[in-house]
């Protein structure tokens, strides 16, 4: 196998994702919408790349996440540590596996376009590292080749400083990298607005994004999707 694609997620507890977004619509409702982020991702993402793991936390909620990845995702906690170190474990371990390019994901960009992850691993055959802009000065893809570069230490997590932060890594170490286009994280109720309307607007809309936002529009009674 050579290609291989991963998704961070966090057990969707009230109160513990998605905290900005629950200053608007209360712990419940913004979990249930996390919630349904990653079962989003999780149906979308299911065919690419020759394996799929789910890297989830905390370790003790395989359980939630087992019945939602469909037989098409393989499960491991997230190692201990930041961010930073958690992200170096996972793609380490991928490559240790035998994959020769690795490309990982969070849950906050749930509609980006699935040609724009393709799209990253072609770069990754001419490039050591890829990365997607976000437009709040993160990222939301990240992917490697062969090895896992130094630029996860050091790093100002959860700040608008991320992506600087990481290009300057990369180009301390001599790292030959490649951007994907940029996307939005969806953190604050604005974002969220901004999410179903262009939902709304797509003309062609995946399923998968349809179910999404059927969900978001039925608000914290939404039925669960497995």
């Amino acid at each position: 196998m050579s290609d291989c694609i991963g998704l961070f997620a966090k057990y969707w507890q009230p109160g513990q994702v998605k905290t900005r977004l629950a200053a608007t619509l209360g712990d419940e409702q913004a979990a249930k919408a996390y919630q349904q982020f990653v079962v989003t991702l999780l149906h979308r993402l299911q065919n690419i790349g020759d394996e799929r793991w789910l890297a989830f936390s905390p370790p003790d909620r395989q359980g939630e996440f087992k019945p939602i990845t469909a037989g098409h995702w393989q499960l491991e906690p997230q190692a201990e540590g930041d961010l930073g170190q958690r992200m170096h474990t996972f793609f380490a371990n991928r490559l240790a596996e035998g994959h020769q390019r690795v490309v990982l994901l969070g849950t906050d960009s749930p509609s980006v376009p699935l040609t724009y992850v393709e799209q990253a691993f072609a770069q990754l055959r001419n490039h050591d590292v890829v990365l997607g802009p976000t437009e709040d000065g993160g990222y939301w893809l990240i992917g490697v080749s062969t090895e896992v570069p130094e630029i996860f230490a050091n790093i100002p997590w959860s700040t608008p400083n991320v992506w600087q932060a990481t290009i300057a890594a990369l180009e301390s170490e001599g790292r030959n990298y490649a951007t994907a286009p940029t996307w939005y994280d969806v953190d604050e109720y604005t974002d969220l607005q901004r999410l179903m309307a262009d939902l709304r607007t797509d003309s062609h809309l995946e399923p998968e994004l349809g179910k999404l936002l059927h969900a978001l529009e039925l608000g914290p009674e939404a039925v669960d999707r497995s």
